[in-house]
């Protein structure tokens, strides 16, 4: 009987997080049933034009937080910076690609012979933190654009991923980008998804 309830209760909680990751994705426009079949897909990402926290430009947030830093301890500003964009490539980008692959069947990544492209821009980043006694998530709001590779000017669909979380088992994530990256997974899964359901 115990172990039925148990069972019960990790059901309804992989339900529930299905129902929660779903109403984060929204259509905007197009269709996405002509990734029925497809076996890779070119994904690209973007940041031009990306909001941080309360800061409307990423150049902002970095300035403040950079010299904040280096006030604290010379050169630790300018390699945190460094990080701040090193952490796409070594983090954020195979997190996405990895999720988003397992869910929908559909490998993602570098790879220009792939029918389609998915152009993954991020809107806004909100970094959250963790000091200790008090954390917040991080997380991230994505438009994501599904266009020919081979003419990008015609669009299959527009989609809207709005706040895919950032957070770790036991609260550990006191790096920035560690907490973005996980946001990043959470989106990649939330969208594989969502297009493993839809495109058919």
């Amino acid at each position: 009987m115990k172990n039925f309830i148990s069972l019960s209760l990790v059901v309804a909680f992989s339900i529930v997080s299905l129902t929660a990751s779903a109403q984060r994705i929204k259509l905007e426009s197009g269709d996405i049933s002509a990734l029925a079949g497809e076996k890779e897909i070119n994904t690209e990402f973007v940041y031009d034009g990306m909001s941080v926290g309360k800061f409307k430009t990423e150049a902002e947030y970095v300035a403040k937080k950079t010299d904040e830093y280096n006030k604290k301890e010379s050169g630790r500003g300018d390699n945190w910076a460094k990080s701040w964009v090193a952490d796409r490539e070594n983090r954020f980008h195979p997190k996405f690609n990895e999720l988003f692959g397992r869910e929908s069947g559909i490998a993602s990544g570098s790879a220009p012979a792939a029918k389609y492209t998915m152009i993954v821009k991020t809107i806004s980043t909100e970094p959250g933190y963790n000091i200790g006694i008090t954390r917040g998530n991080a997380n991230i709001y994505l438009e994501v654009t599904i266009v020919e590779t081979a003419n990008r000017s015609k669009e299959v669909a527009r989609i809207k991923v709005d706040k895919a979380l950032g957070r770790t088992f036991g609260g550990f994530d006191f790096d920035t980008g560690l907490r973005i990256g996980e946001a990043y997974a959470d989106a990649g899964k939330a969208l594989g998804a969502y297009v493993k359901k839809n495109a058919k």
